[in-house]
C-alpha cells in the first residue's frame, strides 16, 4: 500500500503558543498521583503477563501468549483515549484472560501518549500503518496469516477503517460499543460536538490535546452518564465485593490521562463527527476511499439499548450497508460495578457471563 499518498488533512496552524504544559498537564499529573493512590492500596490493575513483540513511535505491542500459541489470532485495537490495560483490568473482568482461556493468541496495540513525531499521526497512522505494522510483527511472531480485530468505542471505529482498507487480513470483526455513523440525531457527544467551535481553534493552542480536557469535554457532554449515573453505580456496587473492587479499578483508570495527537483529535471531530464521512462513502485515508461496503469480514457488534455515548443508532446503519451479509448483533443490557455504562461491555460481570462467551464462540466458528 503507498503511504506516501496525501490526504485531505485539515489546515491547522502551528500551536505558537502552547497551553498544555501549565493549563492542563497540573490537571493530568494530579489525576496520575490519584491514580497512584489507588496502586498503593491495592486498588490498581491486576494485568496478565505479557511479552512485547515490536515498539514504534505511538505504539507498543503486547503479546499475551507463548511463542508456540497455535490458536486463532485476535489483535485487540483499544480506543485511543485513556490505557489499554482496560481490557484487563482484574482477573474475572479481562477480555484478555477470557480469550486465552478459550485458546486464542492475543495480541494487543497499547497507545503510547503521542510525542515528537508522534504529534502528527492522524487516521492515516492510527488506522492504518500501525495496525499494519502489528499484523506484520504478528506474523512474523507466530507465522499467522489474517486476524481476528477486536475494539471498543473509537479503537472498534479504527479497526473497521482497517478491515476496509486492508480485507485480506482481517479474518473477522468485534465491535464493542463502535460508533460508525456520526451526526447530531445520533448521540449526546454527537449533538455536543455539532455545537463546538471548529477542532482547529483548540489544536492551535494545544500540541497535544491534554486528556484532562477531553474528560471535561466528555463530562460537558453527558454530565448524566460521566456523572450522576457513574456515582450511583458505585453505590450500588457496595454491596457485592467483586462489583465493588472492579468499580474502584475502573476509577482508577480513569485517572490514566492520555493525551491525543491533534492532527487525530482535528479528524475524528470534523470528518467523522460533524461529516459521517465513512457512511456517506467520503472518507479518505492514505488516498484510499472508505464505506462501509468495503468491509468483507465476518462482523459481530455489542450494542447497548440504553447507552447514551453510542446508542443503536450509531452502529446498525453501519451494519445494513456492510459489504458482507455475515453480521450478528448482540445486545447487552448493562451491569452493576462499572462506573461508565460504556465500559460494562469490557469488564462487567454480567458481560463475561453472556456477551464475552457468546463472542467466543462466534470467533470459534469462523475461525476454521
Amino acid at each position: 500500500m503507498d503511504h506516501g499518498a496525501t490526504d485531505d488533512i485539515p489546515s491547522r496552524p502551528d500551536p505558537r503558543l502552547n497551553l498544555e504544559p501549565w493549563l492542563f498537564e497540573p490537571f493530568d499529573r494530579f489525576r496520575r498521583g490519584l491514580g497512584i493512590w489507588f496502586d498503593l492500596n491495592g486498588l490498581g490493575p491486576e494485568e496478565t503477563p505479557f511479552r512485547i513483540v515490536m515498539s514504534e513511535p505511538g505504539l507498543t505491542l503486547r503479546s499475551y501468549s507463548p511463542e508456540s500459541a497455535a490458536g486463532p489470532v485476535l489483535l485487540i485495537v483499544p480506543a485511543p483515549i485513556k490505557r489499554a490495560y482496560i481490557w484487563d483490568l482484574v482477573p474475572w473482568a479481562s477480555v484478555v484472560r477470557s480469550a486465552l482461556e478459550h485458546g486464542l493468541s492475543v495480541y494487543l496495540a497499547y497507545w503510547e501518549p503521542p510525542g515528537g513525531i508522534g504529534l502528527s499521526f492522524g487516521l492515516r497512522e492510527y488506522a492504518d500503518r500501525l495496525i499494519l505494522d502489528c499484523v506484520a510483527a504478528i506474523e512474523k511472531d507466530r507465522g499467522s496469516g489474517p486476524v481476528f480485530l477486536a475494539g471498543h468505542s473509537l479503537g472498534g471505529t479504527l479497526a473497521t477503517f482497517f478491515a476496509a482498507l486492508h480485507p485480506d487480513f482481517v479474518k473477522g470483526l468485534i465491535l464493542v460499543g463502535s460508533p460508525l455513523h456520526f451526526g447530531p440525531e445520533v448521540g449526546v457527544i454527537d449533538r455536543w460536538i455539532a455545537t463546538a467551535p471548529a477542532a482547529r481553534y483548540l489544536t492551535s493552542v494545544l500540541a497535544p490535546v491534554a486528556g484532562s480536557l477531553l474528560s471535561g469535554w466528555s463530562f460537558l457532554a453527558d454530565p448524566l452518564s460521566f456523572g450522576w449515573r457513574r456515582g450511583w453505580d458505585g453505590i450500588r456496587s457496595l454491596g457485592d465485593p467483586r462489583a465493588r473492587r472492579t468499580y474502584l479499578a475502573v476509577e482508577r483508570w480513569a485517572c490514566d490521562e492520555m493525551p491525543m495527537a491533534p492532527c487525530l483529535f482535528e479528524e475524528i471531530v470534523e470528518w467523522l463527527y460533524r461529516e459521517d464521512r465513512f457512511m456517506r462513502g467520503e472518507l479518505s485515508i492514505g488516498g484510499h476511499k472508505l464505506a462501509p461496503a468495503s468491509v468483507r469480514a465476518p462482523v459481530v457488534s455489542v450494542v447497548d439499548p440504553k447507552c447514551r455515548i453510542v446508542p443503536p443508532e450509531a452502529v446498525l446503519p453501519f451494519l445494513r450497508a456492510v459489504g458482507t451479509t455475515d453480521v450478528t448483533l448482540i445486545r447487552y443490557g448493562g451491569d452493576v460495578g462499572v462506573s461508565l455504562q460504556h465500559l460494562g461491555m469490557l469488564v462487567g460481570q454480567e458481560a463475561h457471563r453472556t456477551v464475552w462467551p457468546e463472542i467466543m464462540r462466534w470467533l470459534q466458528s469462523r475461525a476454521d
